[in-house]
């Protein structure tokens, strides 16, 4: 079976482009949406979000914990939001190389935005038995792509749920 380097998933969040470009475009926010992403730390400190911007993201599968280091590739405000992922490493993004590119599309629907999360895999140069043996120990039994195809869907859940809540005086705004 032929290996699968790109996946995406879409949903409609009842807010508009730029309320939700604003959100997903700040890399320390991820964590609060995606099942793998406990957020990031901007190389410079938080500033608005810029193609060229590097930052570190952490994250967490299991007992497993990883960093690792990411250039914003588009910044298109209410439109498009993407990064590549250069290096990683347990605690410091020692090894590099072209890992993932991350992208995130806002489009105005009846209702709101159509947010499509779409994830490539860059190890073009792997042989795909390789990625294949690694993939399957990396996400106990799965290839990339399936395992991203179910983040994306978790995390757009998570995204939609958290930017449609309803602010109480007990739970206020998402920022």
């Amino acid at each position: 079976m032929p290996r699968v380097f790109t996946v995406s998933g879409s949903i409609v969040v009842a807010a508009p482009p730029s309320a939700v470009y604003e959100q997903v475009s700040r890399p320390a926010l991820m964590g609060r949406w995606s099942p793998e992403n406990l957020g990031a730390t901007i190389r410079g400190g938080e500033r608005e979000t810029a193609v060229g911007m590097v930052f570190e993201g952490h994250n967490k599968r299991g007992p497993a914990r990883w960093t690792t280091r990411c250039t914003v590739t588009a910044a298109d405000a209410g439109e498009r939001f993407a990064f590549r992922v250069h290096a990683i490493g347990r605690r410091k993004p020692r090894l590099q190389g072209p890992i993932a590119t991350w992208e995130y599309r806002f489009e105005s629907v009846d209702g709101g935005t159509r947010v499509t999360e779409i994830w490539t895999d860059d190890r073009r140069s792997w042989p795909d038995t390789v990625a294949n043996v690694f993939d399957r120990i990396a996400t106990r039994g799965h290839t990339f792509a399936a395992f991203q195809t179910r983040n994306i869907r978790t995390t757009l859940h998570n995204l939609k749920q958290a930017l449609e809540e309803k602010p109480t005086p007990d739970r206020p705004a998402s920022p």
